[in-house]
């Protein structure tokens, strides 16, 4: 493992090895990421743009549909991820994203609500293990000093894909009216953004390399360096924190580190889905009329600001070594940011509000990811990761349905949102209060 100050040709082989495996995985692993992110979350502009109608979906029904997905992720996200760790990332990912490309395109398809149902939850089991996947690969390759920044990178396609996705699914339903077989412009949008997926699955079997000491693309100096310390990063924490694969399960850190990320993805879905129905309800509030394509130019402009935070604050957290309230100060300031946005009287102001809160969403997600691994490695960190990327993500399923429910309920939006506040408030509060890892003798008793 490096030492804190490096001798000067260490430090340049470093910097020299580490730009090139940022060069060769980070953006592909964003374009991942973004087809990923797109086909779980264009099922929000599909539903005030045709499909909620053609469907019979209520608020809540919508909400139910969107969440669905997380049941079935939740499902196998351990065993998948389990799965990743003993056959290696090059075959599973690609497994999984030809999967999921197909069950996506196949929504297109849906002809009611119940066959919606049951194919948002089998694309969840077909997504299963992505995400926690390609944490734990990252780890494979980026040393503690640098994987927030890794993280950020390839979580910039979560604002990407609403930044750059929202408009292109709005023109998709805008021209795709009986385009292909006579498809609705929603039905249409879905096999479109389905297809990617299957491309790229195909493309990761023969891109990916498992692990650096397979890596041709290396020199070979650069190979053996970079696979040694990555090799005695994994050792001193195994050696400084002994969790088992089944001590990581159940250990309550990591079950509390899961509704520290369960707060912060509540915001993310709740406020994701949402957000191009509360901007096409903007006609009735304020008195406003946005044609689709331009819903979703304002969809994209709290996600613009996102990416800017995103890489910023993952960069400074990298930096200064700190992660605990690199966590919890987005988390409260992005808590404290959506319901106020319930009570301004312009759509100016409100996207301010709610450009404040995805910021800190987005700022909270990548720095999350180091507290786990600081002191899971192997098989403990394969199924840890996983088991709290799958108990968080069970806020994709709760925040869209309370938040859908309540506005049925209510007739306003205000309830939902204000439920959005107190997790990701209480997000913080909790990450604040686990410290940046366990003392060594507590992780072994």
């Amino acid at each position: 493992m490096s030492s804190t100050a490096e001798a000067p040709d260490q430090a340049a082989l470093r910097r020299r090895v580490m730009r090139k495996v940022a060069v060769r995985l980070s953006p592909f692993l964003i374009l991942l990421y973004f087809v990923n992110y797109l086909d779980r979350t264009n099922i929000s502009f599909a539903a005030p743009h045709g499909m909620n109608e053609a469907l019979g979906f209520s608020k809540a029904g919508f909400g139910l549909a969107s969440g669905l997905f997380f049941i079935g992720y939740l499902v196998l996200e351990v065993p998948s991820n389990l799965a990743l760790h003993r056959f290696g990332a090059r075959r599973w990912l690609a497994r999984i994203m030809v999967s999921w490309g197909v069950v996506a395109s196949v929504m297109a398809f849906a002809p009611n609500a119940g066959t919606m149902y049951l194919l948002r939850f089998v694309l969840g089991i077909a997504e299963a293990g992505f995400f926690p996947g390609i944490i734990l690969y990252l780890t494979f390759w980026f040393p503690q000093r640098e994987r927030a920044k890794a993280v950020a990178f390839f979580m910039l396609a979560v604002p990407l894909s609403s930044m750059i996705g929202s408009p292109l699914s709005g023109w998709l339903i805008s021209i795709g009216h009986d385009v292909l077989f006579g498809l609705a412009g929603w039905r249409f949008m879905f096999l479109v953004e389905g297809l990617p997926a299957i491309v790229v699955g195909v493309v990761c079997w023969f891109y990916l390399t498992d692990r650096p000491s397979q890596a041709r693309w290396l020199a070979a100096d650069e190979r053996d360096w970079l696979q040694r310390e990555m090799d005695a990063e994994q050792a001193e924490t195994g050696r400084r924190y002994h969790f088992p694969l089944r001590r990581a399960l159940t250990n309550p850190r990591v079950l509390a580190l899961a509704f520290v990320y369960f707060g912060i993805v509540y915001g993310l879905y709740a406020v994701g889905f949402f957000l191009p129905t509360i901007i096409a309800g903007f006609q009735d509030t304020f008195h406003t009329s946005y044609t689709v394509f331009q819903q979703g130019l304002i969809v994209a402009v709290p996600y613009a600001f996102g990416c800017v935070a995103m890489l910023v604050w993952a960069r400074h957290g990298d930096r200064t070594g700190e992660r605990v309230w690199h966590v919890a100060i987005p988390a409260v300031v992005g808590g404290v940011a959506i319901p106020v946005a319930l009570y301004l009287h312009s759509p100016f102001a409100v996207m301010i509000a709610v450009t404040v809160c995805t910021m800190g969403i987005c700022a909270a997600l990548p720095t999350f990811w180091p507290l786990p691994t600081m002191f899971l490695t192997g098989a403990a960190a394969a199924g840890g990761i996983a088991l709290v990327n799958s108990l968080g993500n069970l806020a994709g399923f709760a925040g869209p349905y309370v938040t859908g429910w309540l506005t049925d309920a209510t007739g306003t939006e205000k309830a939902g949102l204000w439920v959005v506040g107190a997790f990701m408030v209480a997000a913080g509060v909790v990450a604040v209060a686990l410290r940046p890892a366990p003392a060594p003798d507590d992780a072994a008793g």
